[in-house]
């Protein structure tokens, strides 16, 4: 008889499929996982502690770089918390801008999800298939703040600037003929509102084309179907939020529940699971970036009827514009006490929450009456996650790991706080 013996083994965190640095310390009975123990701390970001030992506003930048995949979502729930301390309100035309980039945000972190997870389980060409419409949401990043991933654009009282009137053409290079270029500026030539809209329209093509390669796909199901499967009680028990919530079967969505920004405003709806295993949380993220399009294509619609200010008038907490700036010593002193010191936030706690691509993710601040915070506590949705880990991959094979981590969608940026 061949002697079977059990294993402890180190999944990661050079593993490809574990997200860079993770590293799970498995008990294997021969190939069937007994207990998976994540091993977390070796990202060590101290954004926590970090964000209290500087003013308000800078620390809007350390948000970006928590979950490093949806950055402007991240924004919303720290900028949420500030205003909510200070009573202030971010003009309409500020909160429609918020939701319809929140909702970018969303496609964006599930476009790399789908692509990465396809990726870990064995599907190469979804990855290309998600970067090709990552690019073009991407640029829409690059038009409002310059730049491509950590955008900094949310403020407290309303959004950095205005959308831009004109996009970013592409010209003719040795990589790029001018037949190419051509085709790519078509829905470059007005502004930055018409070029979302021109994406919305053909986006849901987009995602029928992934789903043609992977719903119905007999590798992808194997994989998938009653891996990882997690009960509504128990999903609730471990603090599951966003898609792992919803598949389970609970129709959990603060963009429903607790509405913020204009979200009440907004018409769509929330997909939920049956079966609470990977195959149907995998679902859930395909239905709610058509519902993200739904969102976005309402918001462009209003963002383009009603024009008007997207940041509040008090110089106590926003910059005067530079023209101003420029002539009048009452702005320049409004300008350098604001770039200096900041504002001082009146004292007192709060808990603001928003519905984050992977979940529920908050911000609990808490501030003496200074320029800066006196505690800053993150609940990230992939920290909550990460803990159950070891529950669903209970005598599940090793390879399911790998599906199960994809599942999760975890980003460590937002773990090792």
């Amino acid at each position: 008889m061949p002697e079977i013996r059990n294993y402890t083994l180190n999944f990661g965190p050079q593993h490809p499929a574990a997200h860079g640095v993770l590293r799970l310390v498995l008990e294997m009975d021969g190939e069937v996982v007994q207990r998976a123990d994540p091993h977390i701390g070796l990202l060590h970001r101290g954004t926590e502690k970090l964000a209290e030992s500087k003013p308000y506003n800078q620390s809007i930048g350390y948000m970006d770089r928590l979950d490093y995949m949806s950055m402007m979502a991240n924004e919303h729930g720290y900028v949420k918390a500030i205003e909510r301390l200070m009573g202030i309100e971010p003009p309409l035309r500020a909160q429609y801008i918020r939701v319809m980039f929140d909702e970018i945000t969303r496609i964006l972190n599930h476009l790399l999800w789908l692509g990465t997870h396809a990726l870990d389980v064995g599907a190469m060409t979804m990855f290309l298939y998600c970067f090709r419409e990552r690019e073009d949401l991407i640029d829409c990043y690059e038009a409002v703040s310059g730049s491509r991933m950590h955008a900094t654009y949310y403020r407290p009282g309303g959004v950095y600037r205005d959308l831009p009137g004109t996009m970013a053409q592409y010209e003719p290079s040795r990589w790029k003929s001018a037949a190419d270029v051509k085709r790519l500026n078509q829905s470059r030539s007005g502004s930055l509102l018409d070029f979302i809209e021109d994406f919305t329209h053909r986006f849901p093509t987009c995602v029928d084309e992934y789903e043609t390669l992977l719903t119905d796909n007999r590798i992808w199901k194997q994989r998938t179907v009653g891996i990882g499967v997690v009960s509504p009680e128990r999903a609730l028990q471990m603090g599951l939020t966003g898609p792992m919530l919803r598949g389970s079967g609970v129709a959990w969505d603060l963009r429903k529940k607790q509405p913020y920004a204009v979200y009440d405003r907004m018409d769509f709806d929330i997909p939920v699971g049956v079966n609470g295993d990977s195959y149907d949380r995998y679902l859930v993220r395909i239905e709610e970036m058509r519902q993200s399009n739904r969102i976005i294509r309402q918001c462009v619609e209003w963002l383009k009827a009603n024009p008007g200010p997207v940041m509040i008038d008090d110089h106590k907490v926003a910059p005067p514009p530079r023209e101003e700036m420029k002539a009048d010593m009452e702005s320049l002193i409004h300008h350098f006490k604001l770039f200096t010191e900041g504002y001082c936030v009146p004292e007192g706690e709060v808990y603001s929450a928003v519905e984050h691509p992977k979940g529920e993710f908050a911000v609990y601040l808490i501030s003496d009456g200074a320029n800066k915070p006196y505690r800053v506590k993150v609940r990230p949705p992939g920290f909550v996650h990460l803990s159950a880990l070891d529950e669903m991959s209970r005598g599940h094979m090793l390879a399911d790991v790998v599906t199960l981590i994809g599942s999760l969608d975890i980003v460590f940026g937002e773990i090792d706080r």
